[in-house]
């Protein structure tokens, strides 16, 4: 009826865990959900996790940097936004805010200014208002800080 599930001894999964760590870089988080989701118990689950530990295939700081980086530089997201995606991964607030230390802060306002002036660009409406609102809306859902954002719109959107 339905395919049987496949088990896994401890070191089979140890292996193939290792793997799924060394390809990127993982959280704890996710990292518990793979071993739930290969039905292993609780006891099997924290063996593995030490290990992973040990053997530094896991490592919460360089994934939250690592995370920190890759958001802002590939999706242009504001402190906030990656703040938030690492709190919904039970990262500590600690390691949160050595990840936000990783974005250099000219580079970080030069992006803002880029991101606000070529979305604006492509707004087309002409309600002053409106135009506001959704570049408002854009940064703000991106994750930049509020008082920078209406700063920005005020100065581009007069």
């Amino acid at each position: 009826m339905f395919p049987k599930k496949k088990t896994y001894t401890v070191d089979e999964a140890k292996k193939k865990l290792a793997s799924y760590c060394a390809y990127q870089e993982r959280c704890h988080k996710e990292v518990t959900q793979k071993l739930k989701d290969m039905s292993m118990i609780p006891e099997a689950i924290d063996v593995i996790l030490v290990y992973l530990l040990e053997h530094n295939f896991l490592n919460e700081e360089r994934f939250a940097k690592s995370f920190a980086r890759g958001k802002f530089r590939i999706k242009k997201w504001g402190k906030r936004r990656i703040s938030l995606e690492l709190k919904k991964r039970e990262i500590s607030k600690f390691n949160i805010n050595s990840a936000l230390t990783e974005i250099n802060e000219e580079e970080y306002l030069e992006t803002f200014n880029e991101l606000a002036e070529k979305r604006l660009f492509y707004i087309k409406e002409a309600n002053k208002l409106k135009r506001k609102k959704k570049l408002v809306d854009y940064l703000l859902y991106r994750g930049w800080e509020s008082p920078m954002v209406y700063e920005k719109v005020n100065v581009l959107i007069k």
